[in-house]
């Protein structure tokens, strides 16, 4: 536009125009007719040429304003101006005052598009008071989140201080069991001192056979008592040795629960470096018949920690291995969670086959005693390393490949979920040597959501009644919840889970049937072992 302006403002047609008037002023009495009309015509082209440019500038200036600046003054000069010029040319008919000029027109339309833009504005009202009331919903949702998390975190610190009682205790057991060894050597020494000068009394009375008898007899009993000084020696030592584990274990962990949370990596460097709290006192442990009743509450406790840290630590790992084939978060849920229950029906397989082979190979040595059951099970948890995972692993991997539940790519290998599986059933099998043994509950897709059993997960809608599907399953003991599952709850999950088990395919199919047969009732009698086949309780 300023280039427009400037060649309009150095162009000499104004001011020559300006000339030609008066020129024109002057010869006008002398001119001819056809002289006037020509310098008038001449007139009328170099104001046209004039008004052609200043039109140029009036809509380049009009569109360089936007779409709203400038049309007040179009409306209020130029419409007006135009109005009123073709009314004058209009063939000197009058102007109708009835009829609405352009200016009413414009004002008519003005007021219309203000209607709609105050429309649009209460809209876009209604609809930031929406996402406001959404965001306060996740603001309420995030608090109770908060909330739940100290609980647990409660919780844990009071479980560590249980531990920490109870080991406390057994060292002052392990103190006063050590000075009543010692007293009972002290006094044994004793007795034996006098029992020797008895004896070399007697046998300055007695023969020299009955010297002989005696003096064998007392090696005997000196042999006798060594040994068993010997054995409680190294029971104690044994005990010892747990008790040190279990502190170190307990130290270690309460030292990570008060340190800032590292970085992932350093997280799972730190994770491979050092294992699990029952591991580790599984590794140290020896063969001891004290020990299972000394530290059932601290095994317990170890169990149930080491099954949270799984969920919250091994579970997420295996996750994002599955997320590298599987974009969909719910399949890759639900398949972690068969396996965790898989996982634990095939461990507690594995655990009745071993404790019958272990009573076969104890039978023997504790023909007609009282104590047998409980030297089984001293025996099962002294020995935990003999249980054959990895044979458990291979029974998992195989229950899944046929379970109809999992909808999933064919490239998808469930042996990514080794390390994962694995864990799970040496956790499941070590629950079974307590007394009374823990287990997972029973779970359904469509039953109906129980607060007690079950937290809801984040993206869960939390008023919806019914269990859409499982996350993590949770722990009972004596059918009573001690440890809280995790559960997505949606509108309609009985319908979307029923839905969903019609469409969905299995890895291989039953050898019975074949493609062509498979329905509803083939899928679900071909699926991994039932929960309530192997002893679960309903809920």
């Amino acid at each position: 536009m300023a280039d427009n302006l400037r060649k309009l403002v150095s162009n000499e047609s104004l001011r020559s125009m300006q000339d030609q008037l008066e020129s024109w002023l002057r010869e006008y009495n002398t001119n001819s007719c056809d002289q006037n009309l020509n310098h008038c015509l001449e007139l009328i082209e170099q104001v046209a040429e004039v008004q052609r440019q200043l039109f140029g500038i009036f809509t380049t200036a009009a569109q360089e304003g936007g779409h709203y600046d400038g049309v007040e003054t179009i409306k209020s000069r130029l419409l007006p101006w135009l109005e009123a010029s073709f009314t004058a040319a209009s063939l000197g008919k009058p102007v109708d005052s009835k009829v609405s000029s352009l200016q009413d027109t414009f004002d008519k339309d003005g007021h219309k598009e203000s209607g709609a833009r105050d429309r649009d504005i209460q809209q876009l009202d209604a609809d930031l008071n929406a996402t406001r009331h959404q965001l306060n919903q996740v603001q309420d949702d995030m608090a109770e989140t908060e909330k739940t998390l100290e609980e647990t975190k409660n919780r844990s610190a009071i479980s560590l201080l249980t531990a920490e009682e109870e080991i406390n205790q057994l060292r002052k057991q392990l103190k006063s069991l050590q000075a009543q060894e010692e007293s009972r050597h002290r006094h044994s020494e004793h007795r034996s001192s006098e029992k020797r000068g008895s004896e070399r009394r007697r046998e300055e009375l007695r023969g020299s056979e009955q010297m002989g008898a005696d003096g064998w007899s007392v090696d005997q009993r000196k042999a006798e008592a060594i040994c068993d000084y010997e054995k409680q020696l190294r029971t104690l030592k044994d005990e010892i040795a747990v008790l040190s584990a279990e502190k170190s274990v307990l130290q270690g962990r309460s030292a990570r629960s008060r340190s800032p949370s590292p970085d992932p990596r350093s997280r799972g460097r730190s994770r491979s470096r050092s294992a699990s709290p029952s591991t580790a006192v599984a590794k140290v442990r020896s063969p001891s018949p004290s020990r299972a009743k000394l530290s059932s509450a601290a095994r317990k406790a170890a169990l149930l920690s080491r099954f949270s840290d799984a969920y919250s630590q091994t579970r997420l790992d295996a996750q994002c291995l599955l997320r590298r084939c599987i974009d969909k978060a719910e399949t890759v849920q639900r398949i972690i969670y068969i396996a965790a229950v898989e996982a634990f029906h095939v461990a507690k397989v594995a655990f009745r086959h071993f404790k019958i082979r272990v009573r076969k190979s104890l039978t023997p040595s504790y023909a007609g005693s009282n104590d047998f059951e409980d030297a089984v099970l001293d025996y099962i948890i002294c020995h935990l390393d003999l249980y054959d995972s990895q044979s458990s692993v291979n029974d998992v991997i195989r229950a899944m490949n046929v379970n109809p539940k999992i909808s999933f790519p064919p490239e998808v290998d469930f042996c990514l979920l080794s390390n994962f599986i694995h864990e799970i059933c040496c956790i499941a099998f070590a629950m079974q040597t307590l007394d009374p043994p823990l287990d997972i509950a029973f779970g359904a897709d469509g039953e109906i959501f129980n607060d007690c059993k079950y937290r809801r997960s984040y993206d869960s809608d939390f008023t919806a009644p019914l269990v859409f599907y499982h996350v993590w399953p949770a722990i009972m003991e004596n059918d009573c919840i001690i440890m809280k599952g995790e559960a997505v709850t949606r509108r309609g999950a009985f319908w979307n889970s029923v839905r969903s088990l019609s469409r969905c395919r299995s890895r291989s199919l039953s050898p019975i049937c074949p493609r062509s047969r498979i329905s509803l009732s083939t899928i679900s009698r071909s699926r991994s072992p039932s929960p309530i086949r192997y002893g679960l309780p309903r809920f």
